[in-house]
């Protein structure tokens, strides 16, 4: 009976394997990287970010968003601030800002100076429960010392261009163009000032073609729940989370399956669950489920399978969780173990739709972890939310099911610095485009049916990377300390 249990079958992971080369008429600039990451939310490219303390907060959510992905907000903060973050990222670029800061006519001019001086705004609408007016710094900067008790009324714009709530972004830039204005108030029939339209966020939409949006032209955007945290839950849903993504390290814990189904009948974002890595756990997720998020150890930073002794190598992992969800239409997100962009083609090839960055994310600028010099060279702090860092400083114990004394399954290093989130991004899918065009792939569908591995050996392995030769300049995608 024991004795057979040693009779175990064989785990692959990234290194283990090579794709094979097919005939192929497809261009990797052609190649279409559009994927689900869960049931009804869709990606113009198959990468989130992790939720992770060190990796995902709103400039990583928002500079993910912009380049066709999704950030994962992490949990390990306040209630109160997570759905701060959310809002944040879901107000990011929108056409209209409903959030706008006016002033009374009968303010001063230095009130309203100092009001754009600490809110950074370059305009402000002048209400009198209508608006009356706009005025802008160029407007008040020549007499902000030399009379500034005088009444904003006396130097407001009083013939204000305005707009109506519905605008195209085309419709506004004309109209901008028109009369020569950066500014467009939006109003209600009755005069009432619903937002403000600026130059610099139509710039900033047109700048992002290939921004992940919902129906309402918002940023997409994620969250990480507790297993047992359904307030927070419903709390990040009325945020306008598109994603709930569940956060723990074990989700076949039954316990934990029951309460993600109380999530799901309680929210109206997507609920992805995980972390898994068998295809008895998938079985229990697919009939509630939008989503399912496989990895059990293969990050970077994680210890699990060496503290626990529980894993199962990445690629497997992926196939075993595939083999389940497929026939439920159930997205898959391949959670660690990503070095290279070539990794990102093989989870994909073996049946991920999407794949969730840490290690490669946390040494970017967007990322929230400290930047260190060490010996010369710039690092960005870096730390598993199993390390005992993370567990000590936050709200998200309960991802290892711990509450009071911690066994620690991360550790907590530094990564290179890498540049912007844009740069990263770019060089991962334009190696997952390469990937396409040799196999003949056209879409992340034909990806998951064409595509055909071979095992290699060590030797394999290391023939792949650069040897018999002192390597001088890196290259973007490639670093020898990876």
């Amino acid at each position: 009976m024991f004795t057979k249990k040693l009779e175990a079958p064989m785990g692959i992971t990234f290194d283990d394997v090579l794709l094979l080369p097919n005939e192929s008429r497809v261009e990797p600039d052609k190649a279409d990287v559009t994927s689900r990451v869960s049931r009804n939310v869709l990606l113009n490219l198959p990468l989130v970010s992790a939720a992770m303390d060190t990796v995902t907060e709103t400039n990583m959510a928002i500079a993910m968003a912009r380049e066709g992905g999704m950030g994962v907000i992490h949990r390990n903060m306040s209630k109160e601030k997570q759905v701060n973050e959310v809002h944040e990222v879901k107000i990011a670029d929108e056409l209209l800002v409903r959030e706008v800061l006016t002033a009374a006519p009968d303010y001063s001019i230095k009130a309203v100076w100092n009001l754009m001086t600490e809110e950074e705004v370059g305009a402000v609408p002048i209400v009198d429960k209508k608006l009356v007016g706009i005025v802008s710094r160029r407007d008040i900067l020549p007499i902000v010392e030399s009379d500034p008790t005088k009444e904003v009324r006396d130097v407001m714009i009083k013939e204000v261009i305005t707009a109506q709530e519905g605008i195209s972004l085309e419709e506004a830039l004309d109209k901008m163009y028109e009369h020569k204005v950066e500014r467009l108030p939006v109003v209600d029939e009755k005069g009432h000032i619903e937002g403000m339209i600026t130059m610099q966020n139509i710039l900033q939409l047109r700048q992002y073609p290939m921004a992940s949006r919902d129906e309402n032209d918002h940023l997409l955007v994620a969250a990480a729940v507790g297993p047992f945290d359904i307030e927070r839950a419903i709390a990040l849903d009325k945020a306008g989370a598109n994603v709930l993504m569940m956060d723990c390290a074990h989700a076949h814990n039954m316990n934990v399956v029951d309460a993600a189904r109380m999530i799901k009948k309680n929210v109206n974002a997507d609920v992805v669950v995980g972390n898994i890595a068998t295809a008895d756990a998938a079985k229990e997720l697919v009939d509630f489920v939008d989503g399912i998020k496989v990895g059990v150890g293969p990050g970077s930073i994680c210890i699990t399978r060496l503290v626990a002794g529980v894993g199962v190598p990445q690629l497997t992992a992926i196939a075993n969780v595939v083999d389940v969800a497929s026939k439920h239409d159930i997205p898959v997100i391949a959670d660690g173990g990503i070095r290279y962009s070539g990794d990102v083609a093989k989870a994909i090839a073996i049946g991920a739709d999407v794949l969730m960055l840490g290690n490669l994310l946390a040494g970017t600028d967007e990322a929230p972890g400290r930047m260190v010099t060490i010996k010369g060279r710039r690092y960005k702090q870096y730390r598993g939310m199993g390390s005992l860092g993370a567990m000590s400083s936050g709200e998200s114990t309960d991802r290892y099911l711990s509450k009071t004394k911690f066994v620690p399954e991360g550790v907590e290093g530094a990564i290179p610095y890498s540049g912007t989130v844009g740069e990263m991004i770019y060089q991962l899918v334009g190696g997952l485009r390469s990937a396409m065009g040799y196999i003949g792939a056209e879409s992340i569908e034909e990806m998951h049916k064409k595509s055909r591995f071979i095992r290699i050996t060590p030797s394999g392995y290391y023939e792949g990377h650069p040897h018999d030769v002192l390597i001088t300049d890196e290259t973007p995608n490639y670093q020898l300390d990876r």
